[in-house]
């Protein structure tokens, strides 16, 4: 049993090991050419969050589902580029977005550059995604392109909130599905799709894909309450401290909207005041870290995670499938 890609998954077959690592590896030296500019500049900004790593979740999932066709099909490698290019620019907008000081445990981009290098960069690497697209074909630019209005979407939703009488939890949620589960779900559809899977198998993973991809990101929002050391190279309380709304603040501002417990009501005009005090900050977090709205925010995690995997019971048994499962398991546990 071998150890690979984001949360430590596990894979027990020698096979898929090597199918897996295989094609990673290809996807890394791939997002490295993608990202050279005959300007070194260029290529300096750009490859600064392809070098400082991370999970490459995208990719793996491309690698794992494409074992439902030919994995070795020529197209596979070329979709994983297209769609961590695409992420790896939405981190560079989103980061000026949320004036982030850093990502993946390095300065991120705009601290380092300013704002306006981040977007062209983030800009930048969507063009150099839409070329490598071009060549995959119509269906497959189309596909993108959906995701990509989806993605937006779903950013602009975030940054306008939620509409006059829509419950903020609703609207978070759908939120998620735009900004993270639409891509999510491309990689696994793409990884099918590249591979020649059946239409039916390309479908269910699809829809596997999206609920996966909501579990990832509710899990980010408990380990930024719950954990003492992000896995994102953030310290705890960074979307917090930012203002940034998660899971974890809306359920606690639906209790106090709701029951109107002088606790809850004191603890929102905790969240909403100047958390860049450390001693405020920190007794946020500790009175967050207690609250139910936090384990409400796990339980939520927990369902998007068993949505993903019920969506794979059609699918025949074998290793991938059960790699896929895995990852169900892992997100939970991130956020356990």
């Amino acid at each position: 049993m071998t150890v690979v890609g984001p949360f430590g998954l596990s894979v027990r077959d020698q096979a898929l090991e090597a199918d897996v690592q295989t094609g990673l590896a290809a996807v890394e030296a791939g997002l490295l050419d993608a990202t050279k500019s005959d300007v070194p500049f260029i290529t300096e900004a750009a490859q600064h969050l392809v070098l400082a790593g991370g999970k490459r979740f995208r990719p793996l999932l491309v690698m794992l589902t494409a074992q439902f066709g030919d994995p070795y099909a020529p197209g596979i490698v070329p979709a994983a580029v297209v769609v961590e290019l695409t992420h790896l620019a939405t981190l560079y907008h989103d980061d000026v977005m949320d004036e982030a000081d850093v990502r993946r445990g390095v300065p991120s981009a705009n601290t380092r550059w300013g704002n306006s290098i981040a977007v062209l960069t983030g800009d930048f690497l969507f063009a150099r995604a839409s070329h490598t697209l071009a060549d995959l074909g119509p269906e497959a630019v189309r596909i993108q392109s959906e995701a990509f209005e989806r993605l937006v979407t779903g950013q602009i939703l975030e940054t306008a909130g939620p509409a006059d009488g829509r419950d903020p939890v609703d609207h978070y949620l759908d939120v998620l599905g735009g900004k993270t589960g639409s891509l999510v779900a491309v990689a696994c559809r793409f990884g099918a799709m590249m591979a020649g899977a059946d239409e039916s198998v390309v479908g269910i993973l699809t829809q596997y894909g999206e609920r996966l991809g909501v579990a990832f990101q509710l899990a980010d929002d408990v380990l930024d309450i719950a954990s003492d050391s992000h896995e994102s190279g953030k310290t705890p309380g960074t979307d917090l401290r930012e203002g940034i709304p998660t899971l974890p603040v809306l359920r606690l501002r639906a209790a106090a909207a709701e029951h109107g417990r002088p606790e809850d009501v004191e603890l929102v005009a905790l969240v909403d005041g100047d958390l860049t005090d450390d001693a405020r900050h920190a007794e946020v977090l500790r009175r967050l870290r207690a609250h139910p709205a936090l384990e409400q925010a796990r339980r939520d995690t927990v369902r998007y995670a068993e949505e993903a995997r019920a969506m794979l019971a059609p699918l025949p048994d074998g290793y991938a499938k059960s790699a896929l499962a895995e990852l169900c398991d892992a997100v939970v546990h991130r956020a356990g």
